[in-house]
């Protein structure tokens, strides 16, 4: 069975070493909605504190995660992100 894009991401964001790191699942929330399919695996939230963020923007910060899930990103619709420093 393939891996669940939610575990792929928690897998590849591991690598920043986060002290807390929360990626949720939204899509049922958006059902029937722009982007949403049978099955899932749409939209996403990711919910993390690293020390990788520190000195670094909001933009740097997200395009770190970004850089980070790689081709993940591409095969979803929406990807929400609370991140910190700490």
């Amino acid at each position: 069975m393939a891996q669940r894009i939610a575990e792929e991401m928690h897998d590849r964001l591991m690598a920043l070493a986060p002290s807390r790191l929360e990626v949720i699942d939204e899509s049922q929330q958006h059902h029937g909605h722009s982007g949403w399919r049978e099955g899932g695996q749409t939209h996403y939230r990711i919910r993390m504190a690293s020390p990788a963020f520190a000195g670094l923007g909001r933009v740097e910060q997200h395009r770190l995660v970004n850089r980070t899930l790689g081709d993940i990103v591409p095969r979803i619709h929406a990807l929400a992100l609370e991140l910190s420093a700490e």
